[in-house]
């Protein structure tokens, strides 16, 4: 047995499997676990989703948090279909916030996190870790069945009736530290950890890397950067939409000077893109220009 693999035989220990995506929620919660003393282990779930690019986005920001162990498994749930993410279905765009609480949208992939929390049960076995830190957020996603209190207690209680770990009286834990937050608290938590938000993806439909600016996700992300904004900079790891929109905006808060440098910016971005394409900030915006503008 490796000395990795002897670690399910320990106590309880300060190692934490992070279901890691590369999105906006599950990095806030590795970095409050991380904060809070543990010893980190990404795991990201490649699973035939359409905004794959949160992949590559996971590697970076466990880069940026010095996370020595990530494990990215392919499980390509496109077999089972059912989703708007793992399928053809489109995906809504631009819906009020009344539109989003309706009923389980097309975007929930049927028993994902069920799945993913699984796998990270059994990986926590295996790197003997006593913690699975989970980005569900019930407030934004009340959709989504797989996001509530109910659901996380539950698993809590398959886990411990069927692992080794728990059947040995050291049951794993679910933390979920954002369940009850709005959009805008999990982003001044984000700030408050200094959160490589520019490094994060959340939209559903990107071309490429390039967001949508227009999905749920994309919409609830740009509500909550609004809402939440402890700092004008993180403003900028928010913007999905036209420039135009954003220097506008910024100039209606009495932010010229930041509208004038993000103008700059966007034609520096013209002219490597081409003329034939108006200029925009992505999701994932230089961290340069995150931090230049407070």
């Amino acid at each position: 047995m490796s000395s990795v693999e002897m670690g399910v035989m320990k106590s309880a220990s300060n190692r934490a499997v992070i279901l890691a995506s590369g999105g906006l929620d599950s990095t806030v919660t590795a970095a409050i676990a991380k904060e809070e003393g543990c010893e980190l282990f990404f795991l990201t779930m490649a699973y035939g989703q359409r905004h794959a690019v949160e992949v590559e986005r996971a590697r970076q920001v466990a880069a940026a948090l010095g996370v020595v162990n990530h494990l990215v498994m392919e499980l390509d749930l496109r077999a089972i279909g059912g989703s708007a993410l793992t399928g053809w279905a489109a995906v809504p765009k631009d819906r009020a916030g009344h539109e989003r609480s309706q009923g389980i949208p097309i975007t929930y992939v049927p028993g994902r996190n069920l799945i993913f929390l699984s796998i990270a049960a059994a990986h926590a076995e295996v790197v003997g870790a006593s913690f699975i830190y989970f980005g569900a957020n019930v407030l934004d996603y009340s959709g989504y069945p797989d996001c509530r209190p109910e659901f996380i207690r539950a698993f809590e209680t398959a886990m411990k009736e069927g692992t080794k770990a728990g059947i040995a009286g050291i049951p794993l834990r679910v933390k979920a530290p954002l369940l009850m937050l709005t959009k805008a608290d999990i982003i001044r938590r984000g700030i408050a950890l200094h959160v490589p938000f520019h490094l994060t993806h959340s939209c559903y439909d990107p071309v490429g890397e390039q967001a949508c600016g227009h999905c749920d996700s994309c919409v609830i992300r740009r509500e909550g950067f609004w809402e939440g904004r402890g700092c004008r900079s993180c403003l900028v790891c928010a913007i999905t939409h036209d420039t135009w929109d954003v220097t506008r905006i910024m100039a209606s808060k009495g932010w010229s000077h930041v509208a004038g440098r993000i103008f700059h910016v966007s034609h520096d971005r013209l002219d490597r893109v081409g003329a034939d394409r108006r200029p925009s900030l992505s999701q994932g915006y230089a961290p340069a220009y995150a931090t230049d503008v407070t």
